[in-house]
């Protein structure tokens, strides 16, 4: 997010010419920001296994070109906290340069806390890597763990807390465009629909149709599915209403796909957006992964062009040896032609090539689609 100083009031000198010079510069302060969700699962075991002043250290995740952990103590960090939950953010990387960062750490449903406008006007600290004593900021008094266990946050022994973090990037000087006119009296907001859909979908109201997936129901409205897929379309309206498949009380049987991946689905057509912590439970990058294979999937069988290139775009930053092989082969099914040529570009090298090669994953490409496995050869003979 950048932001300009203020220019001040001025009537333009003249220039030699007899016109009006008027110029305008900015300082611009730059951000980066992001989040990172951790879920605690056995909050009771940590609670008795981790005696006060000892933490567990959180998976390394990546938030504007830094790496970071939290630093969990169930049982306080020091004496004087020995009934509270520490939380402590930490610059996993010990030679890294220092950092300038504002971070906030909230429950899941403290939504408030996890706005851009908040975390910015949090205290900036700066964070010179975990070797060091100033790597790691956060609250040594988070929460009392009889407070958490009051609250109704802990659910089946299990918390989630939510780690927004805005770092300052590098300060520069720009041209700025000189104001033509003063501030407009009035301010129209951005659009509002989104969240009047999102609504629409978790409240049911006037919802008229029902799918059952897997074992879960899911209440829709026929309208809104069929103006946003013509699969949808058809199947509500048109030839596939007959031979829609229905359960006894008359809900929608939709095989083949997960309820989770079809409650983001559902999000997505009423948002245009996914739910923000898609992918992110217990911060597994392979749950991330997994998730938006099967969305992608699940574009393709509805015709969502939109969420699929958004799936395609996830899983291209996600490509490692352990997946590329299966990537490949769902690239190929779906023609994904983006995803393809990247796991073709991470498949370069021999060494890749070669462990990739060794994978199961691989061997299900072979016999998937070898039409993807002889372009891939190709492309490898002409470098």
């Amino acid at each position: 997010m950048a932001s300009t100083l203020p220019l001040p009031s001025f009537r333009p000198a003249d220039s030699d010419d007899g016109l009006p010079s008027v110029s305008a510069s900015a300082i611009v302060a730059g951000t980066a920001s992001g989040y990172h969700v951790l879920r605690v699962q056995g909050y009771s075991l940590t609670k008795s296994a981790l005696p006060n002043g000892k933490h567990i250290l959180s998976r390394p995740f990546r938030v504007a070109g830094r790496t970071w952990a939290i630093r969990y103590y169930p049982n306080g960090d020091h004496l004087d906290t020995a009934d509270y939950i520490s939380l402590y953010l930490v610059l996993n990387n010990p030679a890294a340069d220092a950092v300038v960062a504002r971070f906030e750490f909230s429950f899941a449903d403290e939504v408030e806390k996890q706005q851009p406008s908040y975390v910015a006007n949090t205290t900036a600290h700066r964070f010179l890597g975990n070797s060091t004593n100033n790597g790691a900021w956060g609250y040594k008094e988070f929460v009392k763990r009889e407070t958490l266990e009051k609250s109704g946050r802990l659910k089946d022994d299990c918390f989630t807390v939510r780690c927004d973090i805005l770092v300052h990037t590098e300060l520069s000087t720009q041209d700025a465009v000189v104001p033509a006119a003063a501030p407009p009296f009035v301010v129209v907001p951005p659009p509002d629909s989104p969240q009047h859909l999102r609504a629409l979908l978790l409240g049911g109201r006037g919802a008229d149709v029902r799918f059952l997936v897997g074992s879960e129901v899911f209440a829709a409205h026929r309208c809104v599915l069929a103006a946003r897929s013509p699969v949808f379309d058809a199947l509500l309206f048109g030839p596939m209403k007959e031979g829609a498949a229905t359960d006894t009380e008359g809900c929608v049987r939709i095989d083949g796909m997960l309820p989770q991946v079809f409650r983001s689905l559902l999000h997505f057509v009423y948002t245009d957006s996914l739910p923000e912590t898609e992918g992110q439970d217990d911060d597994d990058e392979a749950g991330a992964t997994t998730m938006a294979q099967h969305l992608l999937e699940a574009a393709d069988r509805y015709d969502l062009q939109r969420l699929k290139l958004i799936c395609e775009g996830r899983l291209c930053q996600h490509i490692d040896v352990s997946t590329v092989a299966t990537t490949l082969a769902l690239a190929e099914q779906h023609c994904c032609q983006g995803l393809k040529e990247a796991c073709f570009a991470f498949l370069k090298s021999p060494k890749t090539l070669a462990e990739a090669m060794a994978t199961d994953g691989f061997q299900h490409l072979a016999k998937s689609s070898p039409s993807a496995l002889f372009e891939l050869m190709s492309k490898l003979a002409e470098r």
